[in-house]
This record gives C-alpha cells, structure tokens and sequence, in this order.
C-alpha cells in the first residue's frame, strides 16, 4: 500500500514538474526563436566585424551582472524564502516582496551609476586588445553606457517571475523574455537603420533596442501580479527576518555565481587575443546553444525549485531526492540528443541561421566549429541548473561557491594548455569541459549530503540515453548525406528539416522501448494529444 502511495505520488510529482516545464518549453521556443532572429539581425547588418565585437563586449558588461543578481543568485534565494511566507501568511508574504523590491532597486541603481561612470575601465579590464583598432574601446564603452540600465529592468523582472513561479505561473513569466528579443528586433533593428542618417553608429540603435527589451520583460509581468493583489509600497526593513535570510542565501551564492561570471571574463579576455571576429562567433555559437538550455534546463529548472523548495519547508527528504532525480533524468533525456543533433549538423544550422548580408562561409565554419565544442557540455549545462537550487533550498550555498572556483581554475589551465593550437576552439572546450566537472562534483557532494539518491537509476537512464543519443546520431548523419544542402535558403531548410525529423522520429522510437518513464510519460502524452487533434 505504502509502495504504491509512494509511486502514485513520484508520478504525480514527474507529472506536475513535466507539465511546468512543458510551458515553460513553449514560452521559451518562442522567445529562443526570437533571439535566434535577433541574431539574424545582428549578423546581417553587422556580420562578425568590429561593431559586432564591440556590441558582445559591451552587452556582456551588464549581461554579467544580469546572471550574478538577476537570474541566478537572487531568482533562487527569493522564491525560496517567498514560499515559506506565503505558506504562512499572504500578507507578510507581499511584505517580504515590498522590503526586496526596495532594496534591490537601491542596490542596482547605485551599481548602474558607477557601472556608466567607469564603463571606459571596464571595457579596458574585460577586452584590453580592443585598444588596438581605432575607436574600437570608445565604441564599446558608449555602448555599455547605453545598456547597463538595463541590468535594474531585468532584476526587478526576475523578481516577479520569482512571485509568479511561487503561484504557480510559469508561462507569461517565461513569455516575458520574448519582450527582450521583440524589443531588441523591432526597436533596435528600426534605430540601427535610422541612426546613421543622423550621424550616429547604426550598431547604437541595437544598444537602445536591448534597453528597450529590458522595459518590456518586468512591464509584460506586472498586470498578472497585480493580478494576485500585490501592490508596490517603498519598504526598507533591514531587520526583516525574511530579507536577512536573502540574504544570507543571496550573498554566497553571488559569490558562487561571480565565479562564473570570471570565467566568462577570462573567456572574453582570451578570445579578444584570438583572430578578429573570435569574440562574435563564440557569441553566435553560444546563442545557439542557449536554445536548448532555455528549452530545457531553464525549464525544468524553473519548474522545479518551487516543488524542491515546498518539499525542503516539509523536511520530506524522501520526496525530494526523488524530484531531484526525475529532473535530472528528464534533463539528460533532452539534452543528450539534442547535443547529438547539434554536433553533426552544426555547420547546415549555423549556415541557414547566419549566413546572410555581411556574415560570410567562413565565420559559418568558425562559428560551427564552436558549436560543436561546446555541444559536449550541453548536458551538464541543464543539470548545473537543475541541482543548484536544490542546494539554495536547503540552504546550503557553499558547496556551489567552491565547485564554481574550482571551475575557474580548470577553465584556466584547459584554455592555457590549448589556445595556441585551436585558438576560438579553445574557449569553447574549456566551457564544456569545466561544466561537466563542475556538475560532477555537485552530484557527488549532493548525494552525501542527502544520504544517497538513486544514483543507480539515474546511471541505467543516462546509458540507455546516450545509446539511444548515439545511434540517432548515425541516422541523422546518413539521412543528411542522402539529402545534400544547396546554395539557397529552401534546400538548406529541407536538408535540415529532414535530418531534425529523421533524429526525432528516431530517438522517440528507441526511448519507448527503452521504458524511460520520465521520457516515455510526456512522449505519450503528446502522441495522446496529437492523434486526438
């Protein structure tokens, strides 16, 4: 009796966590898809030049913050506290929320300021061999000037995804980012043609249209949380039990999370010594493999810190050892083959993409080099995300710091070792590298810490999806021979598509008969849904 109670409620919880990440999936399809033309954009009018360096640089500036403050540190420690004061009481609930969104907006704005006042410095810190082109650190640093702003919108935005996640939206909050990309395309694109009528540079246009998308993704939010009776009061209570617990859930994992943020540093630093355009097509590559993280990691990632988070308030130890390992499960069973898919058709995709206006073959076949490197960490960047909020849930932020500083280290030796031989390369395989130990060292002290998870399951799941991965690889690679890319955008687009559908038709076959019920369960039901419709 006790068996099946306890297997009805693990499906339960697979489920609900499937069914939120699966929203979260769809708003974040849409949102990839507009940052993929976003890209487009920004690979046409400005290819993998200058400007297009420049702009990476600059964007990177407040984009570092973005992940330290925004969607990283303070995203995780709020919701986990948010939980614990809306289980007891809406009211103080929405008073913890008014006490954080004070101090955040104090904080970042002070951040901001300075971040305009010295944009020349850190510009000069972060791609010291721009000084080597003409006008190319001034250009950088007015862009930066432009878009640190930015970094106040997004925070405040994370904050009411944080508030609609613990309610049990998912979908407009992930939606929201659509705005960003809407907002960078239409505003940005529209600038980027009129500017230089005016004697500006075009690639500012792109820099307005980026603070743009910022407004856009906290505004698109506000009438849903308004919608649940929360209404913004100026409150500053340092002695807040709940805002000290911020942070001191906050305050270690930023410095955890900065750890990160210093290897995307030390990645910049290097890739600005590498040949020109080096920084933008480790940019477009990465771009790409935001897709399936966002698809994937985020997703469920999202999905499941409120659950993890609920089930640690409980102290139901047992409940969320077996959250964890479904997620994890589910993460692999998405990532792998989509990492499989990318690595044999990286140059087909980055070409259909890309290629356009002044990106030209060869930043194609640079760019998919790079995609292809960092492909082999793809799993290890969506369970990264899956297994650190459990740490902010039990409150534990140190493991995280130390794994993040150890990454450091290893990124610097692997970049060290072999930047001179695959120079942009390089950079890409470190990342991949130092992500895969980085997630290896959090599951072994997870699993100690916890007293042991399923470890068996979640090993017999990744071998039969990586098998499954592998030889779903070998069929996309035939198919893809037997239908050769041409010269225009419509045999590129077929070549593709028939590889992508040949790669899932494939994969679903062989995951059911694998029996993987984390995979099997959503599979089916999408089967349900598609032969009903």
């Amino acid at each position: 009796m006790n068996q099946n109670g306890s297997t009805n409620s693990e499906t339960s919880t697979s489920g609900k966590i499937a069914r939120s990440a699966g929203s979260v999936s769809v708003a974040v399809f849409m949102s990839r898809i507009l940052g993929l033309v976003r890209e487009q954009v920004l690979a046409g009018l400005f290819g993998a030049g200058t400007a297009m360096d420049a702009f990476v640089v600059a964007f990177r500036i407040p984009n570092l913050l973005r992940d330290l403050f925004a969607e990283g540190a303070l995203s995780a420690a709020f919701v986990t506290v948010f939980t614990e004061y809306d289980k007891k009481s809406r009211e103080e609930a929405w008073r913890l929320a008014n006490n954080v969104f004070t101090a955040i907006t104090i904080i970042i704005s002070v951040i901001v300021i300075a971040g305009i006042i010295f944009s020349h410095e850190l510009v000069m810190v972060l791609a010291p061999e721009f000084s080597e082109v003409a006008g190319k650190i001034a250009l950088t640093a007015r862009l930066t000037e432009i878009m640190f702003p930015f970094l106040l919108m997004i925070s405040l935005a994370a904050l009411l995804m944080g508030i609609l996640n613990t309610r049990g939206h998912f979908f407009v909050p992930s939606l929201a980012s659509s705005c960003f990309n809407l907002g960078s395309i239409i505003v940005g694109g529209g600038l980027a043609l009129l500017l230089p009528r005016w004697g500006y540079p075009a690639i500012t246009g792109m820099a307005i249209g980026t603070l743009a998308g910022g407004i856009g993704q906290m505004a698109v939010q506000l009438p849903l949380v308004f919608k649940h009776g929360f209404r913004f009061r100026p409150l500053l209570d340092l002695r807040h039990p709940g805002l000290r617990k911020i942070g001191r859930l906050i305050i270690p994992a930023i410095i955890g999370l900065s750890a990160t943020q210093i290897n995307i540093f030390i990645n910049t630093n290097f890739a600005s010594r590498c040949a020109e355009g080096s920084v933008a097509w480790l940019n477009y590559a990465f771009r790409l493999m935001q897709f399936p993280i966002g698809l994937f990691g985020v997703a469920l990632s999202v999905a499941t810190l409120p659950v993890i988070a609920k089930q640690a308030a409980d102290n139901d130890t047992e409940a969320l050892k077996t959250t964890l390992v479904s997620s994890l499960v589910m993460g692999f069973a998405l990532t792998v083959p989509a990492a499989a898919g990318l690595w044999v058709m990286a140059k087909p995709i980055v070409a259909l993409i890309f290629e356009h206006g002044r990106f030209t073959a060869f930043d194609t076949e640079m760019t998919a080099q790079a995609v292809q490197l960092y492909a082999i960490g793809l799993l290890a960047y969506a369970a990264v995300k899956i297994i650190v909020p459990v740490f902010y849930a039990l409150d534990d932020t140190r493991w995280p710091v130390m794994a993040s500083f150890f990454a450091v280290a290893t990124n610097i030796c692997i970049i060290l070792i072999c930047i001179d031989r695959l120079q942009h390369r390089a950079i890409a395989l470190s990342t991949s590298l130092t992500m895969i130990l980085n997630f290896l060292l959090l599951a072994a002290v997870l699993y100690r810490k916890l007293a042991g998870y399923d470890l068996s399951r979640l090993l017999s799941s990744l071998v039969k999806i990586l098998a499954a991965s592998a030889l779903m690889g070998c069929i996309v690679k035939e198919v893809c021979s037997l239908v050769p890319a041409g010269d225009s955008v419509i045999t590129e687009l077929v070549h593709i598509t028939a590889g992508i559908a040949a790669g899932a038709l494939t994969y679903a076959v062989l995951i059911l008969l694998s029996g993987l019920k984390e995979a099997t369960e959503p599979l089916k039901a999408i089967i349900r849904k598609f032969l009903k419709s």
